[in-house]
């Protein structure tokens, strides 16, 4: 039997898998990874997962990034089949507005850096998040939310600020707001100059994650394992 195969979408130049992609390879997953912008298949067929990535834009930005009716589609056919799906950031946002929930720009307090997030009862006995700790510590970098999830979905994690930090639809999809596969050295290449204009100071955003990443690296090591076990029963 072949690898199973996922296809993971990147929205931006700098939204790539990071420590996911060396995590997912040692679990025995094929990643094929394709630009937005260099065009994606019309359908999810051959692939046994798929995973979005984050970005700078709204899920229905299509001005700006024309390949989002694509990836939407594919998002919608992903929930129709049962296909185990990863949103991340921009990824959770899409895959909550294309179940039916909705999305707001510039919508509360920007979460830059490590950020408290609860767990609730509902992750006890969730497929990724069952046995995390309740509270954790993850690298977040958005200032749109997830105001409304779709119906039916379940809460499995919230913030003081954002209370859809994570989310599952049906039994195979999983949306988060903040970025397990964000190491915290990575902060290193955040603009110090543009949070300062918000009122942020780097050095102090790069210490809080420092402290926390012990901890938050085992968490996002979990998720990533537990989505590959996923996909990986879905196609035994």
């Amino acid at each position: 039997m072949s690898a199973p195969a996922v296809l993971v979408v990147q929205n931006s130049a700098t939204s790539g898998l990071r420590r996911f992609e060396t995590w997912w390879r040692q679990s025995g997953l094929r990643l094929d990874v394709r630009q937005g912008a260099d065009g994606l298949p019309g359908t999810p067929d051959g692939y046994d997962g798929l995973v979005l990535l984050g970005g700078g834009l709204l899920p229905s930005d299509d001005e700006r990034a024309p390949w989002l009716p694509a990836e939407r589609a594919l998002t919608a056919a992903a929930l129709e089949r049962g296909l185990p799906t990863l949103g991340i950031c921009l990824g959770g946002q899409l895959l909550a507005e294309v179940a039916g929930g909705r999305v707001t720009a510039r919508h509360g307090r920007p979460e830059r850096g490590s950020t408290t997030i609860g767990l609730t009862d509902a992750a006890s006995d969730d497929p990724l998040f069952a046995g995390l700790p309740r509270t954790v510590r993850m690298i977040e970098n958005h200032e749109d939310s997830i105001t409304a999830l779709p119906a039916g979905a379940v809460l499995l994690a919230s913030s003081r600020d954002h209370p859809h930090q994570a989310f599952r639809v049906g039994e195979h999809a999983w949306g988060l707001q903040f970025h397990p596969e964000v190491a915290a050295a990575e902060l290193a290449r955040w603009n110090a100059a543009e949070l300062a204009a918000g009122g942020l100071d780097l050095d102090r955003l790069r210490r809080e994650a420092d402290a926390a990443e012990p901890r938050a690296a085992s968490v996002a090591r979990a998720l990533a394992d537990g989505f590959a076990r996923v996909v990986a029963a879905t196609v035994a």
